[in-house]
């Protein structure tokens, strides 16, 4: 099963926690006091950038007929959404830049270039996914309704298309995004639930409809009447309409890849609804801590990101500016270290194949998987550190007399794999012995 005690999963006392917790609001306030210029520089820098990138790959669209252009403007304007939805819209509606009291980028006003309205958005991401990450029957995004990534899921047959249903999922992934908040497969909607469904359903019909007109019948138009006696209107609309189709491809690939990497490499924990509603902020902030994942990145990789690259990060402060993520990384790093905790990281090839592994692992029935919802790389829950302990005991950190360092979570999971390694080298050496005895006894 997922998660159901956190604090003891973590082998952390309820002190434990609460110190963790007021060290982690103190990082808040200095990031929030030290908020000024160089922050709004950045943003203001990105959004010329986006917009810069977006004029490039319409303009060079104008030539789509010739494939260079084609291929050019396609990948500019992929580029350009890219940064538009990940380091822009998405961070912008968190409230991260508030602060500047800029109505061109404030949460409360921002309208990104997706199918997914912005007020939707916000309240599936911003409030449930957030506020319940991770937590099994809560977070919508734990497999957003289509897959299986846990084995606290139960298996259906359905389940057996896992792979292709993420491969349409990650090539469409702004319509998967646009329809959430929707729950389509909800039945028996009350009168109420029913009236709000159909106006949610109007407002992204009315998205997608603004989206398809401007990408697929405005710049396509635009491109054929203008070149279109030169090389022909319909060829001029036809190319012009794949590129933007490729543009759109290449953000909901890439959007999709950060996301998962956050959220489904192994580390990344699931919780139960035992104790959620009732949890401190500083158990919070532990349980985004053992939830997320980051992945591994220079500037250039966490700017694309949207410093998503930072998923731990931006879990415990949402609200702060993205370009701060590094710094605050260094100081949350450092807790992980003084509480023993792990700190999940990688590669982002590595992480995301992690996931895709994971969605093929659970397509297939519990009786061919090894392991066991308790101990299973993609989630575990406390019972996996309770082999060989009383009845009943309970796990909590420890200081280690010869170092004086604290034993945590970090130090409980190394010293398993160890233990493991253990087992399956007394295992090797009866195997081999019995082999040996049974070779003597035909002899």
């Amino acid at each position: 099963m997922a998660i159901t005690d956190i604090p003891e999963y973590a082998h952390l006392t309820d002190a434990d926690i609460e110190e963790l917790g007021r060290e982690l609001d103190a990082i808040r306030a200095d990031i929030e006091a030290s908020r000024g210029e160089r922050d709004a520089r950045y943003l203001r820098n990105t959004i010329r950038f986006q917009r810069g990138m977006e004029l490039l790959g319409r303009a060079l669209l104008f030539g789509s007929t010739k494939k260079r252009y084609w291929w050019a403007g396609a990948s500019a304007l992929g580029l350009a959404k890219i940064v538009e939805n990940m380091e822009l819209g998405h961070n912008v509606m968190h409230g991260q830049w508030d602060w500047m009291n800029d109505p061109e980028v404030h949460s409360s006003t921002w309208e990104w270039d997706n199918t997914d309205p912005s007020a939707h958005w916000k309240h599936t991401h911003n409030y449930i996914h957030h506020k319940y990450t991770n937590v099994l029957g809560l977070d919508a995004d734990v497999g957003y309704g289509l897959l299986r990534v846990t084995r606290d899921q139960r298996w259906r047959p359905f389940n057996y298309g896992n792979l292709l249903y993420n491969t349409i999922l990650m090539l469409a992934f702004q319509y998967g995004v646009a329809i959430q908040k929707l729950e389509l497969l909800k039945r028996n909607r009350t009168p109420e639930e029913q009236a709000e469904f159909e106006r949610d359903k109007a407002q992204v019909l009315s998205k997608i409809g603004r989206q398809v007109a401007k990408d697929y019948l405005a710049y396509p138009t635009l491109v054929a009447a203008t070149t279109g006696h030169k090389v022909g209107y319909g060829r001029a609309f036809a190319k012009t309409f794949t590129a933007n189709m490729l543009g759109n491809v290449i953000r909901n690939i890439w959007s999709n890849a950060v996301i998962f990497c956050g959220h489904f490499p192994d580390g990344a924990e699931k919780f139960t609804k035992q104790d959620v509603d009732n949890e401190t902020q500083a158990e919070w902030y532990l349980r985004q801590m053992l939830g997320s994942a980051n992945f591994n990145s220079g500037f250039i990789l966490a700017f694309l990101s949207g410093n998503l690259s930072y998923q731990i990060e931006h879990h415990l402060y949402p609200d702060l500016p993205s370009n701060r993520y590094r710094e605050i990384s260094e100081h949350v790093r450092a807790l992980c270290d003084k509480y023993d905790l792990p700190y999940t990281t990688g590669p982002l090839l590595v992480q995301y194949a992690k996931s895709w592994r994971t969605i093929a692992k659970l397509s297939l029935p519990d009786k061919y998987l090894k392991a066991t919802a308790d101990d299973a790389p993609e989630t575990a829950s406390e019972r996996r550190f309770k082999q060989g302990l009383p009845e009943g005991a309970r796990l909590q950190s420890a200081i280690d007399e010869a170092t004086g360092r604290r034993r945590g979570l970090r130090t409980a999971m190394a010293n398993l794999r160890e233990r493991r390694r253990a087992s399956r080298g007394r295992r090797a050496v009866v195997t081999e012995l019995r082999s040996s005895r049974d070779t003597e006894a035909a002899a």
